[in-house]
């Protein structure tokens, strides 16, 4: 099939317009009262356009989400995995806090015990992706001899991810930077590790 580069730049454009009035509209009305009429509606795009590219709003508002937290939260190597655990955890407490972010991840993690097709797609787009980076990045600390051989990855992720989500979830205050750094220092503790600062 050919596709000329124009019909891709409109292709992207409306593809840009939907996700963006999806945000938009979760702002301003709320995850439960938007609609893909009203989205469809404000981004000047066919319902028809829509549903070629996403089957539900919690699809759109999804992939909305996940370009976001992913720029936002980049797995670096600096070489010390307390720092750049502290910037990645810091970087997905400012999407989750404030606005349009925040609420639409809510949103959607409503949705999951009601849909089991979303549940799926969110953990393959999302969870899943983002899981194995983590354990990635803690992988190359244990290779460095920052964190013993023995221990735990996959446990240390959900040790690190699962504060963030809590609070998120029952909406109590998320971590500021004092907070995401004890949780960071708890965790790696708990590993057994060195860091940086204790072996500069």
């Amino acid at each position: 099939m050919n596709t000329s580069p124009s019909s891709l730049r409109r292709s992207e454009s409306s593809r840009r317009a939907t996700l963006d009035a999806a945000l938009d509209l979760c702002t301003e009305k709320g995850y439960g009262r938007v609609t893909i009429e009203a989205i469809a509606a404000r981004a000047g795009v066919s319902k028809k356009t829509i549903y070629r590219w996403w089957p539900s709003k919690s699809a759109i508002l999804l992939e909305a989400f996940t370009e976001m937290l992913v720029s936002a939260t980049p797995f670096v190597d600096t070489g010390d995995i307390a720092k750049d655990l502290r910037t990645h955890l810091t970087g997905a407490v400012n999407v989750l806090a404030v606005p349009p972010y925040g609420p639409a991840y809510a949103g959607i993690l409503s949705e999951l015990h009601h849909d089991d097709q979303l549940a799926e797609t969110v953990r393959r787009q999302l969870i899943d992706p983002r899981f194995d980076e983590a354990v990635g990045r803690l992988r190359s600390a244990q290779e460095q001899g920052q964190i013993p051989p023995d221990a735990d990855l996959d446990l240390a992720v959900e040790m690190l991810y699962g504060p963030l989500y809590y609070r998120h979830v029952l909406r109590k205050p998320m971590q500021d930077a004092e907070d995401v750094g004890r949780l960071v220092d708890h965790v790696l503790r708990s590993l057994g590790a060195t860091t940086g600062r204790e072996t500069g």
